[in-house]
């Protein structure tokens, strides 16, 4: 999408938003943008390769609420009233999300009856993790209500790329988040790229596709062993953190960096791999694959361990729906949503067919199988792509130019939605919406009528990030 939607009459809005439902779309994300009489209100829908803009004048009145037709837009809303000062009308709850009100009450869900209390965890938490504030209400050690506290850390990512240019703007969306840096980058840079006109090649495609699938693979190992831990279980936890470990220097022998920083710029690449390190790369993910598959039949066959996930957080298919619940997570859920399988820019091609897990039966159990379902296939990718060297890539000038870019990439959490508005050569607005942001009221859902001890480990099966929605 590179070119400025008509503004929709607040009147219709609803209807338009209800039209795009109609039509096959799914919702993927909501930003203000602008001030005062210029402000508008704009809706995303995924379709296939395409992503539908819908705009709506907010300038001189407030826009009503789409969050009875789409649930999924609730926390859209909410942070847009507490940071562009929208009102929405008709909802029901301006519950604060972003601000912080000093009062309980105003942003916990009341929950009344025999027996109930509360249990606090956070902000401030053991391990070396960001802020995070989860308020229980339980009866004995049930949960009947979770209510989160986010948004600790104002950073100001988006408004402070504004005034920049594309090039310059990039270091704002690398720094959204560490373990999805290069999924963001990417999102970023194919949002300016949309923007102005540009197409990417083919060699900028095959490195971006590579860096992707090392982010996924350093990402998948890392989340088993979370789970691992979330249950106690030692030696799946170490085998899969040393297997991480390993995939980490991997990426800083072929990068320069554990994290993947600096490898992605807006109309080109910089990743470069002659035939000998493709084929050194590749000769290490092969060990490195044997030995994955070997620590997870050790997995698969310690019961202990796999007694403590069945039926345990489940998120139901209708559930993950309605929430708009993205990557592994939705995918458990038997949401067939991966779009790696409609990305042009990428190298995954017609061919690429997405893993199922065996049951997608919504638990933990089903997330990590997702995980493992999933490790053979960014094998199998990064074989095929690292099978020729890997040259420096561009894009070059050859599509619409327009003031609206919107990308969308699939990352080891799901999928990264970026919208960048032009102003001249500059940023005039910048919107970056994580796989983390989408999942976090989907984890919310999944923890309710289970039990407190077993928050650790449903939190482990979607391992969010907090520095997503702190951006």
């Amino acid at each position: 999408m590179n070119s400025a939607p008509p503004v929709i009459a607040l009147s219709a809005w609803r209807e338009a938003c209800l039209g795009a439902l109609d039509r096959g779309g799914r919702f993927c994300g909501a930003y203000a943008s602008g001030t005062g009489a210029a402000r508008r209100w704009n809706a995303l829908f995924a379709d296939g390769a395409e992503t539908l803009v819908l705009s709506a004048d907010a300038g001189a009145a407030d826009p009503p609420t789409i969050v009875d037709l789409i649930p999924a837009a609730d926390w859209d809303e909410r942070e847009a009233h507490d940071l562009r000062d929208l009102r929405f009308e008709g909802r029901e709850s301006q519950r604060p999300l972003a601000t912080h009100a000093p009062e309980t009450a105003s942003w916990t869900v009341p929950v009344e009856g025999r027996g109930t209390h509360q249990v606090v965890v956070g902000p401030t938490h053991a391990g070396v993790i960001e802020s995070g504030h989860f308020r229980f209400h339980v009866v004995g050690e049930r949960i009947l209500q979770l209510d989160t506290r986010l948004f600790y850390k104002h950073r100001g990512l988006e408004r402070a790329a504004e005034g920049r240019s594309p090039a310059a703007g990039l270091a704002f969306a690398a720094r959204a988040c560490g373990a999805g840096s290069v999924t963001n980058s990417v999102a970023y840079a194919q949002a300016c790229e949309a923007a102005l006109g540009l197409v990417p090649s083919r060699e900028l495609r095959r490195g971006r596709t590579v860096l992707l699938e090392l982010e996924r693979l350093y990402n998948h190992l890392n989340d088993v062993a979370a789970i691992c831990a979330g249950v106690g279980f030692a030696p799946g936890n170490m085998a899969f953190a040393t297997l991480k470990e390993r995939a980490l220097r991997l990426n800083c022998e072929l990068a320069g960096h554990r994290f993947l920083f600096g490898t992605v710029a807006v109309g080109g690449s910089v990743l470069d791999l002659d035939a000998a390190a493709a084929g050194r790369a590749r000769g290490e993910l092969g060990e490195l694959r044997a030995d994955a598959e070997a620590a997870w039949r050790e997995l698969a066959f310690a019961a202990s361990f796999q007694a403590r996930l069945g039926g345990v957080g489940v998120l139901s298919t209708e559930d993950a729906s309605e929430l708009g619940a993205v990557g592994p997570a939705a995918r458990a859920s038997g949401l067939h949503i991966d779009t790696r399988g409609t990305s042009p820019g990428l190298w995954y091609g017609s061919a690429f067919a997405p893993a199922r897990p065996p049951a997608a039966s919504g638990d933990v159990a089903a997330r990590l199988e997702m995980r493992a379902a999933e490790l053979p296939v960014t094998f199998e990718l990064l074989d095929d792509l690292l099978s020729e060297p890997v040259r420096p890539g561009d894009a070059a000038a050859g599509g619409s130019t327009g003031p609206i870019g919107v990308a969308r990439v699939e990352g080891p959490r799901g999928e990264t939605v970026c919208a960048v508005e032009l102003e001249g050569e500059h940023l005039g607005r910048l919107h970056l919406r994580t796989a983390s942001y989408a999942n976090w009221p989907a984890l919310v859902h999944a923890a309710a009528g289970n039990l407190l001890p077993d928050f650790p480990l449903i939190n482990k099966s979607f391992e969010l990030c907090y520095a997503c929605v702190d951006r």
